[in-house]
């Protein structure tokens, strides 16, 4: 009987121990333990999470939706500056109409304002709830007040970037009374805090960035 022709491609290589079809697939994690994921069991995890290829840290949205990113990956953290101008930009929309109207219906009528002075005061006072509540309905639906998004900055949730919804976003217009006490330093926090974050930022877990 003849010898089979020597296989000119040599013998077949035979996979390694742990190792599916082939190479270049992981060993298998034994049951019932979780493949690790983003590092290194007892790794140091960075605050936000990991992102993967072509997508911001926070997970939700992607770098052309137009973010600014900063030079480790992450979306950057909006400045001090930025903040108190947005800040400025909607205390001019929703609240300095009120003064206006009053101050000129106080001035034309005196203490004894006509019907039609008061009637102004009222529609102007209700204009001021209506934007203040329409404001928050915005940052918790798009993260950006009309005053965010002139300047280009919005809030997000530091956990995993998404937006706050209408509750937490009333939650943490009240949480701004943390700032002003003592002294108004929780406004100033932003100078110097590496996350930028004032008090209301840190109690309800949110951050301001770029974008």
């Amino acid at each position: 009987m003849s010898t089979p022709p020597p296989n000119p491609y040599g013998q077949p290589q035979q996979p390694q121990p742990g190792y599916g079809p082939g190479y270049g697939y992981p060993q298998q994690a034994p049951q019932g333990v979780p493949p690790q994921q983003g590092g290194y069991p007892g790794q140091n995890y960075a605050p936000y999470p990991q992102a993967q290829p072509g997508q911001s840290p926070y997970g939700a949205y992607p770098q052309a939706a137009g973010y600014g990113m900063g030079h480790d990956g992450r979306p950057e953290l909006a400045h001090w500056g930025l903040r108190v101008g947005a800040t400025l930009l909607d205390g001019l929309i929703t609240i300095v109409p009120l003064y206006l109207v009053v101050g000129l219906a106080v001035g034309i009528g005196g203490e004894d304002m006509s019907a039609g002075a008061s009637l102004v005061s009222v529609l102007a006072l209700a204009y001021t709830v209506f934007m203040g509540f329409y404001q928050i309905h915005l940052e918790g639906k798009t993260g950006q007040s009309i005053g965010k998004r002139i300047v280009g900055i919005r809030v997000l949730r530091e956990a995993d970037g998404r937006f706050l919804g209408f509750g937490m976003a009333f939650v943490r217009k009240l949480a701004h009374f943390l700032d002003s006490i003592p002294c108004y330093i929780g406004y100033l926090w932003p100078l110097w805090d590496d996350k930028k974050q004032c008090f209301a930022d840190k109690v309800c877990g949110t951050v301001v960035i770029k974008g």
